[in-house]
């Protein structure tokens, strides 16, 4: 089968398009057909291996698993004997987490693993991306930060991957919105239901006069020291990006300050709190609450260019890799 292999740890170019092995399911997985799959700025720091410490779960010298890629959806082609839930046929979606392996034209799933019954009206490169920017921020926002009606929320990055959908959950969640994008992101962060937005290009939101329960900075170019004023007196500061100045203020807050600075590795939650999630996010899908910015898809062959493109930091929403596409 086609796949694209990281052949190092490096910039984009280290990803090849390669003929390897299919993959057979075990008794008790699934293999998958991918029709879509993700392309995130968290894959983007996988293969460049940084921060380095990272490279004692993703291999030292070289990822221990080449094959790039969490979200996928696609077509159940076949189905291990002990499987129950899937059968071939199902149309299905989900995360590989730390197994990576779906920028590729098959890949095996276990049936107890984060993959669930795609809903019929999804199309396959809205179900590819679920695994990333809507579990991470789902995460974040009701299970981290625990987020009730009423509570002001600050999001930063909100026209990235995690932000669009965070703009969305947090208005679920009945919060008060406000967005920080740059000037051409504005409208699209509005139609996504932000009550407010800031234009980082004109001001700064850590200098604004308001003060907000939770702010969530989607792409950690922030900082708890710079948003700590603000934060309410038991506010929340939240990044998914981690850095070790983070690690110290979460440290330092956790004895010292009624508010608190958190990160959280979505990723290393269990499959089955994962698995759990997503359905919650199926379900709000279902209400016509949650949609998904989709910004560029790319041919599998071109995974490198999609790298290369959400490293430029210009990316709105998702960038999705189309495998097999739709009919």
């Amino acid at each position: 089968m086609k796949a694209i292999v990281a052949t190092g740890y490096g910039a984009p170019d280290v990803l090849k398009i390669r003929q390897v092995a299919k993959p057979h399911p075990k008794e008790n997985e699934v293999l998958v057909k991918v029709n879509a799959s993700s392309a995130t700025t968290a894959d983007g720091m996988m293969r460049t291996g940084k921060p380095y410490f990272a490279r004692l779960m993703t291999g030292l010298r070289k990822p221990k698993h080449p094959v790039p890629g969490t979200g996928f959806a696609g077509i159940v082609e076949t189905a291990g004997k002990n499987v129950k839930t899937f059968k071939p046929g199902d149309r299905v979606f989900g995360e590989t987490t730390l197994g990576f392996s779906t920028n590729a034209e098959y890949v095996t799933i276990p049936e107890n693993g984060v993959i669930l019954p795609m809903p019929d009206s999804m199309p396959y490169a809205e179900g590819a991306t679920f695994g990333d920017g809507h579990v991470t921020s789902f995460n974040f926002l009701k299970e981290i930060a625990k987020i009730k009606p009423g509570q002001k929320v600050l999001i930063n990055g909100a026209s990235g991957s995690l932000g669009t959908a965070a703009v969305q959950l947090a208005k679920y969640f009945g919060a008060e919105v406000t967005g920080v994008s740059s000037t051409r992101n504005v409208g699209l962060v509005k139609s996504l239901g932000a009550d407010h937005v800031i234009d980082y290009t004109k001001k700064d939101f850590t200098k604004v006069k308001e003060t907000y329960d939770v702010v969530y900075d989607t792409i950690g170019k922030s900082s708890y020291s710079k948003s700590k004023n603000i934060l309410t007196e038991d506010g929340l500061y939240l990044s998914p990006v981690l850095r070790f100045s983070l690690l110290l203020q979460m440290m330092r807050t956790s004895v010292f300050s009624r508010k608190k600075a958190k990160f959280a590795a979505t990723g290393l939650r269990s499959d089955k709190e994962l698995k759990n999630m997503l359905a919650e996010l199926i379900e709000i899908f279902k209400e016509g609450r949650l949609k998904t910015v989709i910004d560029r898809q790319y041919p599998l062959e071109k995974v490198a260019e999609a790298h290369t493109y959400i490293a430029s930091g210009h990316k709105k929403g998702n960038v999705v890799i189309i495998v097999e596409p739709e009919n």
